[in-house]
């Protein structure tokens, strides 16, 4: 649920090439939603370009341009899933942090190591 002052990057650019931005406290909204399947979308198509890559790095016979046009794709591909990590990780809850006994951590017995 992402918290009405925050922002919400969205898997798209504006035509100036700049990051575009939702502000809604409303995840089920059309344009969210909408945000939704494009984020899907390009992590589909993410997926089926990796497979592709991988039948074209083991084509012995591949030309130069070829690797050229995968090389771009899988850059654009590659753009399209790290948008899509930034707009999720800035929409995950934090927990609250916890006062730890010491800034070591937790310590467990050895025996909790078999």
């Amino acid at each position: 649920m992402t918290p009405h002052n925050e922002l919400r990057l969205l898997p798209w650019s504006g035509t100036d090439g700049k990051p575009c931005f939702l502000s809604t406290d409303d995840n089920g909204g059309p344009l969210s939603r909408l945000a939704d399947r494009t984020e899907a979308a390009q992590l589909d198509t993410g997926a089926e370009l990796v497979e592709h890559a991988l039948e074209v790095l083991a084509d012995g016979e591949t030309k130069p341009e070829e690797f050229r046009l995968l090389a771009t794709d899988l850059a654009g591909a590659l753009r399209d899933t790290l948008r899509v990590a930034e707009s999720r990780g800035r929409r995950l809850l934090t927990p609250a942090a916890t006062p730890c006994e010491d800034a070591e951590g937790p310590r467990l017995p050895a025996a909790a190591f078999g």
